[in-house]
């Protein structure tokens, strides 16, 4: 089969899609990416994999992505693809719609993380619902990654013939394990400048608001540890509302000598065996990668309750959930762990068992391979 693998920019399609792309290709299938232009392009393409761009916009007002709709629906028609894989909320939307309108075969969505969540106020959440809803009429297979989302799904009729499966989310696990033996540890601490007896809180994401970073930098006032902030902004992000937060984290005494922005990084899995505890105290996921890359390095994982999050880490067991926009109880859960090394170790110990049962990639992949009628 010829195959579409679209969204909306470049770092999802290499970070999110591209093990999916070869899993594809290695079932003997031609896989071509669509996104935006960016700077991991070249990367995709050094893979092996032929990648056209199309600039979609990640912008919520529908009459913005009227070119990128023609271009995509002509796009759509010339290449006559037997399968549109769609990915990210814009570009999900605009390319269902553009390769039913090009009489495209079947087309899936993969909904990493719904745009509407709990958190957003009621006209608004519904609005996206029913942008969700008119997508579903073009849609023959939805993923979802939490099983949660699946179930919103089915609650909502988002997929017009109700095709809907959670397929969960997983990483490699060839990549992501804990540090062994202890020098080994050591040796990556010393080289990101860390003390033998310093705890250390990684955080991974985007610097965006949503993230949680306002509530994680005022979090940090009253915690005893190093926090390590791994993540830039996309050129498409709208994040200049976190600026205040990070210059206050650069700046302030009491924050300055104990908060590290690492920026982008190619060696996280590293950085994550040289770490304690992790944190994500996002406002919304989907079914965030970074929590089961730290449970795979046997991290004991502090994060918001939220869909997707709570899936991942069970409560007192894996780690510690909290309220979204709750800076103290964010407080209160990294200092139980930063004091009790012993906690973060049994905690550390589940959370890599239960990653090894339920995230393995490779078994993500085979699912999706086997609903698609691909493998």
């Amino acid at each position: 089969m010829k195959i579409c693998q679209i969204c909306a920019v470049d770092f999802s399609l290499y970070h999110m899609i591209l093990p999916l792309m070869k899993g594809m290709r290695d079932a003997g299938h031609e896989v071509v990416g669509v996104c935006s232009d960016g700077p991991l392009v070249d990367k995709i393409r050094a893979e092996g994999f032929r990648v056209e761009t199309i600039e979609i916009e990640r912008s919520l007002n529908l009459l913005s992505h009227t070119k990128s709709f023609q271009q995509l629906k002509r796009f759509f028609s010339e290449e006559k693809f037997d399968l549109v894989h769609a990915h990210t909320p814009v570009a999900s939307l605009i390319a269902r719609f553009a390769a039913r309108i090009a009489k495209v075969p079947k087309i899936a969505y993969t909904a990493h993380g719904f745009y509407f969540h709990e958190n957003m106020p009621a006209l608004k959440r519904n609005i996206f619902i029913g942008l969700e809803w008119l997508a579903g009429r073009c849609t023959d297979t939805l993923f979802t990654q939490a099983e949660e989302d699946a179930e919103t799904a089915r609650n909502h009729n988002l997929c017009k013939n109700g095709t809907i499966v959670a397929i969960g989310n997983g990483i490699d696990i060839d990549k992501f394990y804990p540090a062994s033996p202890k020098s080994y540890r050591k040796a990556l601490r010393t080289e990101f400048g860390a003390k033998d007896d310093e705890t250390i809180i990684l955080m991974v994401g985007r610097l965006v608001h949503e993230k949680g970073y306002v509530e994680l930098i005022e979090a940090m006032r009253k915690v005893g540890a190093t926090l390590w902030i791994v993540g830039d902004r996309l050129e498409s992000d709208h994040a200049s509302d976190i600026n205040e937060a990070i210059e206050l984290a650069k700046n302030d005494p009491k924050l300055k000598k104990r908060i590290r922005f690492l920026g982008y990084r190619q060696d996280v899995n590293q950085i994550m065996r040289a770490s304690d505890i992790f944190t994500l105290p996002s406002h919304r996921e989907g079914m965030p990668r970074s929590i089961i890359e730290a449970m795979m390095t046997g991290l004991p994982v502090v994060a918001t309750n939220i869909r997707g999050s709570r899936e991942e880490v069970i409560d007192g067991k894996t780690g510690l959930l909290v309220p979204v926009h709750s800076p103290d109880k964010l407080a209160d859960a990294l200092c139980k762990l930063v004091n009790s090394p012993k906690l973060r170790e049994t905690m550390g110990n589940a959370s890599r068992e239960r990653a090894l049962e339920l995230y393995d990639e490779q078994k993500v992949i085979a699912t999706q391979l086997q609903i698609l009628a691909l493998s």
